[in-house]
């Protein structure tokens, strides 16, 4: 007779920090699918998770458990042009990466199908800025998701039901008991869902900053290994990068005016030099991981060229058009994409020059616009953001505001104004280089 399974148990190990075999994580991960263990003991199990931690061999068991919880993606390479290849960001104010690197990588010969999600909180998601499109279909069926995938080369869509439901149940309850930070949770959190995505190989962009969810380069560092080491224990190639938010990643952030700027860069008529160089590294990492290119600095030519060729703007319209979205959103995107009616610069109180940045509050300021979420229940308004925003050593004065605010109402702006006064520190004197930093801190691969 079999030893009948019993949570607690896992529960009780785990709280006393013993090490959990992977038939025991299985039959737990089981239970959270199939609603067998009560909301009550997954709270404990992940309270007992924060506290004691887990082993790289309980975090692989953990996120392969979680992918296998629903319907994993089975690609036919004989019918892909070339390796399965995606990126995923741990979140930032301004983040349109995924935007620009899934068609530019497309263009360059990879096939990328990207789960991404929503904003919560001060980050914005990709999925809301994709959603102020008018009629693209962000949750689309997984037949419709593979032929724009065929069509495009790229597809950026959200986490359906049926994608590891194991991490949705679970993350909705970390969210509710104060254990989200956990680092074991959040990387069977990320790769569950890319190990179900059937992927050849995946890079990472984990940020660290004012405006980062990991403030901390330590803890961003810390994350970014155990993701690396868990996807390579899972069998998914991964290296992962380390990237700074304590700026705004371009001059736009709001869900429409992303996609506007998205279509700029894609189109060579924006470009802005840290936005450049996250989304070309990060490019030039998927090419060398999918062996479309054998060195690092033959993948920045590759893409330079798919860039400028056109190519990628191409592709970007592709999946647009494949997911229900305008067929000419890039030629009349003003004809497409939402305004605000309020329009209003941000006037500092003193001229100077930025030497200080709380890119969280910036991101707050967004979500009391209406761009976010408070709640994940919230309904946001696609139109509202905040465009020509200064970044670190910029001078700013009577002709250069901080940033100008797109608002519902003149209330609004009015309150983003102030907020955002508060959100810059303006000096008389200017930020060395050093001081700044890299956009780009460094490169973390399996040792």
């Amino acid at each position: 007779m079999s030893t009948p399974f019993l949570p607690q148990e896992v529960i009780r190990a785990k709280r006393d920090g013993n090490e959990l075999p992977a038939d025991a994580i299985e039959r737990f991960v089981l239970g959270l699918t199939d609603d067998t263990i009560g909301d009550d003991q997954v709270a404990a199990f992940a309270m007992a998770v924060f506290f004691r931690g887990m082993t790289i061999a309980e975090r692989v068991a953990l996120t392969a458990a979680m992918a296998r919880s629903g319907s994993v993606m089975h690609w036919d390479r004989s019918e892909l042009s070339g390796p399965v290849l995606d990126k995923h960001s741990t979140g930032g104010v301004g983040d349109k990466v995924s935007l620009m690197l899934a068609p530019l990588v497309a263009a360059c010969g990879g096939v990328v199908p990207m789960i991404s999600g929503r904003g919560l909180g001060h980050t914005g998601g990709t999925l809301d800025k994709l959603e102020s499109i008018p009629g693209y279909d962000a949750t689309p069926s997984q037949e419709r998701f593979r032929k724009a995938v065929l069509k495009a080369g790229c597809a950026v869509i959200g986490q359906t039901e049926n994608l590891a439901p194991a991490d949705r149940r679970l993350y909705s309850i970390r969210d509710v008991t104060a254990t989200v930070e956990s680092i074991a949770l959040i990387t069977a959190s990320i790769l569950s869902k890319k190990l179900a995505a059937d992927l050849d190989a995946l890079v990472m962009d984990v940020k660290f900053g004012s405006g980062a969810f990991m403030t901390a380069v330590d803890g961003a560092d810390e994350l970014a290994r155990s993701i690396v080491d868990v996807a390579e224990g899972a069998g998914l190639r991964t290296t992962a990068f380390l990237t700074d938010m304590n700026e705004v990643l371009g001059r736009a952030a709001g869900n429409a005016l992303e996609i506007h700027e998205t279509i700029g860069w894609l189109t060579g008529t924006f470009s802005d030099a840290r936005l450049d160089e996250v989304v070309f590294t990060l490019g030039a990492e998927m090419l060398v991981q999918g062996s479309l290119a054998s060195t690092l600095d033959e993948a920045r030519t590759v893409l330079h060229a798919a860039h400028d060729s056109g190519r990628a703007a191409e592709r970007f319209a592709q999946m647009v058009s494949a997911l229900g979205g305008p067929t000419d959103l890039m030629e009349h995107p003003d004809r497409h994409l939402g305004t605000a009616p309020v329009v209003m610069p941000v006037e500092p109180v003193a001229s100077g020059v930025v030497t200080g940045i709380d890119v969280r509050a910036v991101g707050m300021a967004i979500v009391a616009l209406g761009g976010g979420r408070a709640r994940t229940t919230d309904l946001i308004d696609p139109s509202v953001g905040l465009s020509e925003i200064v970044g670190l050593g910029e001078s700013v004065g009577a002709d250069r505001p901080l940033a100008v605010v797109h608002a519902r109402t003149a209330a609004d702006a009015n309150a983003a104004v102030t907020a955002l006064r508060s959100a810059f520190t303006v000096g008389e004197h200017g930020i060395t280089a050093a001081a700044r930093g890299p956009v780009v801190l460094r490169r973390i691969a399996h040792q």
